[in-house]
């Protein structure tokens, strides 16, 4: 199916996100007591993948505490960025220079870290069960910091988003067939281009257009094309349009 996601408003009404909402809250209550939702969200740099699994995590809480007030939240998104390789880790490469320069495709992630945590999460839930750990990315030191995500065995829903989420190729196929649901939210490349110029000069990745467009090309978009490319079946094909929160400060 494709719904397109209306990113400037965040209101339930909107009948696209109000379909992927009743769907997965329908999921949640059909599972066993043991066991988690979990959704994988992926698509190209610039998608708006990272607002549609937090609008997402927003929406299932709230219905949530609607039912069960005073309760702790059953849901939570879960960013890859922290799955980066560090810059150490890059250093140590054959290429330095070719891995710095392309920091951001699948070879520079940690893949089978990023499945360890999966199959972690995957495990039935019991009394016993605590929180579990996923790493963060601080982009002031750009370097992960590893177990700075917390899962608490309250959150029974888990929103994954990330770029190689739905990608074709192991470790990646091996974490996607362990998930309930793979989502690809789409967008043409020169929309994605275009944002992504403005998002990198806005974070000093890029010290002005002309050389963030040359990221956005010779890097942001090469892997974006890997990811439709080597795309596994999925369930919800998700039309993005554009993210405000990437214009405010």
């Amino acid at each position: 199916m494709i719904y397109t996601l209306d990113l400037q408003s965040h209101c339930i009404m909107n009948p696209q996100v109000e379909h992927l909402v009743k769907k997965t809250w329908a999921k949640f209550r059909s599972l066993p007591d043991d066991a988690r939702l979990m959704i994988a969200v992926s698509g190209i740099p610039g998608s708006g993948k990272t607002a549609l699994a937090n609008m997402m995590t927003q929406q299932i809480n709230n219905i949530y505490a609607s039912e069960n007030p005073s309760s702790t939240p059953i849901a939570t998104a879960v960013p890859m960025d922290g799955y980066h390789l560090t810059r150490a880790q890059l250093s140590a490469m054959s290429d330095p220079d070719h891995a710095f320069a392309r920091r951001g495709a699948a070879f520079t992630f940690d893949g089978e870290k990023f499945l360890e945590l999966v199959q972690a999460l995957r495990e039935p839930l019991t009394l016993s069960s605590t929180a579990l750990y996923a790493p963060s990315f601080d982009h002031a030191i750009k370097d992960p910091v590893d177990d700075d995500i917390a899962i608490p065995a309250s959150c029974r829903v888990i929103f994954f988003e990330g770029n190689y989420l739905s990608l074709n190729k192991g470790p990646w196929d091996l974490a996607a067939g362990l998930m309930d649901e793979l989502w690809f939210v789409d967008v043409d490349f020169e929309v994605a281009r275009a944002r992504l110029v403005k998002r990198h000069v806005k974070a000093g990745i890029a010290k002005d257009e002309e050389a963030a467009d040359k990221r956005v090309r010779e890097n942001d978009l090469v892997n974006g094309k890997e990811i439709v490319d080597c795309r596994l079946p999925i369930q919800e094909m998700v039309s993005s349009i554009y993210d405000p929160t990437w214009e405010k400060s």
